[in-house]
């Protein structure tokens, strides 16, 4: 027996199809080991000696594994083809070295590009040991952002009240938001004129010219920029004759664009599907370990985390093929295509992203996927097609006409395109960030020395427009042109700057949050070159330097050590005068904007003689005057929503941040709206410092409750939780609805679920109420001797289990639990029907919850998710700056 282990259960259960009875393969669901989160994981003063240890899901895994491999004739480490899937197989096989279970045991490495018969067997026959410099590249990546995390993550909270978390990527992409966001704050837009003749031939054929020139100088776009210049011309060429100077015919050809990367699919998916690059991922995940399709599992896209852009030789004759049959010989170019990757520090060690069978059509297979696989499939197919296929070939005309009036000349021009023949533009066309395509408009026939006849002439006013935000995907674009990061990281990247609240989407735009934009200004201040471009970029080409073995992993380390420990120590005795300083400078003209009457926008509105400034509190930064304590006047920064000088102001005595709502009917006490520590919140009554004295009552907002948009009306429902909403059916006891730290919850007795995102904690109903909780008591009354069945896992890597449950069998994947039909045979269930059953029951309302110790949930003795007793410790937060966030 052959022990092969891989990342998944999805991924082993097909390979296991392709491989038979002679092979046991098993999943390691992902990493075994992590670094423990706690200083000296990685030791700087012994060589950057790591500490790993087994996670308790790792432990398990590893036990299987071991158990697995006693008596084995071989272990196949077979992980994903790239650094990550090497360090996988090299953690796996460290722990099984502990463990002394690999005696006589020969181990070999396989990697393929794809999950099909083929592609497995051949990867079996061409074995190899594990690649040392893959996983040294991986060591110096993991070592380096746990430094980091673990180092930059404290200087922040101590210098920067409310900041979250550095990263070593993670801040570089902020910076980029940020940065744009202040190109866009100074913009200033600048007054121009277009004037435009539509003009007639003999034939009555009508078309538009523009002015580009008079009396034999070029005017360019900028050039008119007055209504009084705009109406002199307008003048003139209302009096003036009109005649073709020249007409200019040039043949042109587009090409098509090559097949998928990481980043450029990313990007196409946000464009075309409104996709984030982190749901493009789960969903490629999905279609890369298989599908099943007519009683097989097969794998339906090759490897998704690539920067190469050529193809299989094979999988190119089968995309011409398929071009000849679907579109016509016409459309297949003579020659195959092949193309080369212009990104920078790309590796091409991969196929692009590919379908793994080209004439597997997308409608042949969209009955077996869920519809966002369809969609992503379907494009990744017309991309790959689309790519081999022959040229469109266009003609392009520019006619020039002079307007003369009396001795005057002013030059129009007119330009047109026509598509002579689609070619590739008859099945794909990719899709633009910011900028139109040009105008395909077909102009009339024309000679040189035809007159033209004046129809009207139009004089329009534009302003210049500042810069876009960057979308999703525009920025994952911009990243890979610096060199920042890998597209592999990407997705998780941008996840971390909207989790941290540092970046919000707004209208598919990323809009900095204040609290982004005081990071990026403070690490901008203390430690710029570690957000600077080039450096970053600079140190990712020595990581892929490490993995091609061109230089030593540690010497990478030491020299990057050596400078940024030096900046860190350099922060312990910086004031917080001068983080003050140095962002008040940097961020003034965000903070405090010009006014349009051109008075002083820093002066205080109450005193009138003090200067606004930035400061910061035990809470956060915010606003207040320069003669403090005479003055006491503050105000919020905009992210937190309490802001502007009337209601979001403390003008005598007030705290930062402290909006009075109103009085409480029942008592009298004021209803305030205040910003915490940990975000904004609401508060009746006031706090009293004597001793032993109750505290005032308090309630957190519910997430996508904007503090703006709180009410009294709203703010007393929030205080007067918990609430009884219904009766449980059997027990009679209360059901009750509240608000915890990690968000909103309906309890009974010891059983808590949490609420789905489309559910209104303030408006929940006993129907909905009752629903969720008995949802949730179906996986709470098993016996502890049955653990369940796992089926494999669903998209976002979460495992699917079918269990025994108090009202029968169900299914769940952790958020969602999903009865059995009655009649349906436990021991016969599929993943494909389970994943169906979570599905329909996630659509009819089923309530989801966030898992894990790490999202703020502890679990009782019977399995039952109850809100944790204590935050988790900052350590905490630092190490998934390390990990997820770079």
């Amino acid at each position: 027996m052959k022990v092969v282990v891989v990342e998944s259960p999805a991924k082993a259960k097909t390979i296991n199809k392709y491989l038979g009875r002679d092979y046991e393969v098993l999943a390691s669901f992902g990493h075994v080991r992590d670094l423990p989160a706690k200083d000296g994981s990685v030791d700087p003063e012994q060589d950057f000696l790591m500490l790993w240890e087994l996670e308790d899901r790792g432990a398990k895994r590893v036990s299987e594994i071991a158990k697995a491999v006693k008596g084995a004739d071989k272990l196949i480490l077979a992980t994903d083809p790239d650094r990550e899937g090497e360090a996988i197989s090299w953690h796996v096989l460290e722990a099984l070295q502990a463990k002394r279970v690999l005696k006589g045991v020969p181990v070999e490495r396989v990697t393929f590009n794809a999950i099909t018969k083929d592609a497995v067997q051949t990867a079996m026959a061409q074995p190899r040991q594990i690649d040392q410099a893959l996983v040294d590249a991986y060591l110096a990546r993991r070592a380096l952002d746990y430094l980091v995390g673990f180092n930059l993550s404290p200087v922040l909270w101590r210098k920067l009240p409310g900041a979250r978390s550095a990263g070593r990527v993670q801040s570089v992409a902020l910076r980029l938001v940020c940065d744009r966001e202040a190109e866009i704050e100074s913009f200033r837009p600048r007054e121009y004129w277009s004037l435009v003749a539509t003009l007639a031939t003999a034939r009555n054929a009508v078309f538009e010219a523009r002015l580009v020139g008079a009396d034999g100088k070029r005017i360019q776009r900028l050039d008119v920029g007055t209504a009084d210049e705009a109406e002199a011309f307008r003048r003139d060429l209302e009096l003036a004759t009109f005649s073709v100077a020249s007409v200019e015919a040039k043949p042109a050809k587009r090409h098509p664009q090559p097949p998928f990367t990481t980043s450029t699919l990313q990007q196409e998916a946000s464009r075309k599907l409104g996709l984030a690059p982190a749901q493009t991922m789960r969903i490629a995940q999905r279609l890369y370990e298989g599908v099943e399709i007519g009683g097989e599992t097969v794998g339906l896209i090759t490897y998704m985390r690539t920067d190469g852009v050529d193809m299989a030789p094979e999988a190119i004759r089968d995309a011409r093929q398929v071009i000849g049959t679907e579109f016509g010989a016409d459309y297949v170019p003579p020659a195959p295509r092949s193309y080369s990757t212009k990104a920078k520090n790309a590796q091409e060690a991969h196929e692009a992203v590919r379908p793994t069978d080209l004439g597997r059509l997308p409608k042949a297979v969209a009955r077996y996927l869920e519809p966002e696989q369809a969609k992503l499939y379907e494009l990744i197919w017309t991309r790959t097609i689309a790519s081999q296929m022959e040229s469109a070939e266009l003609e392009r005309t520019t006619v020039d006409i002079h307007a003369m009036v009396g001795p005057r000349r002013l030059d129009l021009r007119a330009t047109g395109q026509v598509v002579k023949f689609d070619g590739f533009l008859t099945l794909y066309q990719e899709g633009k960030d910011d900028e139109e395509d040009e105008e395909s408009r077909r102009l009339p026939p024309m000679q040189a020395g035809d007159p033209l006849r004046r129809e009207r002439i139009a004089a329009t006013q534009h302003f210049t427009e500042p810069p876009p935000r960057y979308s999703e995907a525009s920025l994952v674009k911009r990243m890979e042109e610096l060199g920042i990061g890998r597209p592999s990281t990407y997705a998780a990247v941008l996840q971390v700057l909207r989790d941290r609240e540092y970046v919000r989407i707004d209208k598919k735009r990323l809009v900095p949050e204040d609290k982004g934009r005081l990071v990026t200004g403070f690490l901008e201040s203390f430690f710029r070159r570690y957000v600077e471009y080039d450096f970053t970029a600079d140190l990712e080409e020595q990581l892929d330097r490490i993995s091609n073995a061109e230089i030593d992993w540690r010497a990478v380390l030491r020299d990057f050590w050596r400078d940024f420990s030096a900046a860190i120590a350099g922060t312990k005795e910086l004031r917080t005068a001068e983080v003050l300083e140095a962002l008040n400078q940097l961020l003034g003209p965000h903070i405090f904007p010009a006014k349009a009457d051109g008075a002083n926008p820093r002066a205080c509105p109450n005193c009138g003689g003090g200067q606004l400034s930035l400061k910061l509190g035990k809470f956060g930064a915010f606003i207040g005057c320069s003669n403090y304590p005479e003055c006491k006047y503050t105000r919020q920064l905009s992210a937190t929503g309490i802001e502007g000088d009337g209601e979001g102001s403390s003008a005598e005595g007030g705290q930062p941040g402290v909006r009075v709502l109103g009085e409480d009917p029942a008592t009298g006490q004021p209803v305030t709206l205040r910003d915490g520590r940990f975000g904004p919140f609401v508060q009746l009554g006031e706090a009293s410092t004597e001793k032993g004295a109750e505290k005032p009552k308090r309630s957190s907002l519910p997430k996508g409750l904007a503090p703006g948009d709180v009410t009294l009306e709203t703010a007393l429902k929030l205080l007067a939780l918990p609430r009884e909403v219904a009766r449980h059916p059997e027990s009679g006891e209360p059901i009750l609805a509240n608000l915890g730290r990690f968000g909103p919850y309906v309890q009974h007795g010891k059983t808590y679920a949490n609420l789905g995102k489309d559910d209104d904690l303030l408006e929940i109903g006993a129907n909905r109420a009752i629903d969720l909780i008995v949802a949730k008591e179906q996986g709470g009354g098993r016996p502890a001797t049955d653990p369940g069945r796992a089926l494999g896992t669903d998209p976002e890597g979460r495992t699917v289990t079918v269990k025994a449950g108090r009202y029968g069998p169900y299914v769940t994947d952790g958020d969602v639990n999903a009865t059995l039909p009655k009649g349906a045979d436990r021991d016969a269930l599929t993943l494909d029907e389970a994943l169906r059953l979570i599905a329909a029951r996630r659509e009819a309302g089923g309530g989801g919850k966030k898992k894990g110790a790490a999202r703020g949930r502890t679990r009782s003795a019977d399995g039952a998710a109850k809100p944790a007793r204590k935050a988790a410790p900052k350590k905490a937060a630092a190490k998934k700056a390390a990990s997820a966030g770079e």
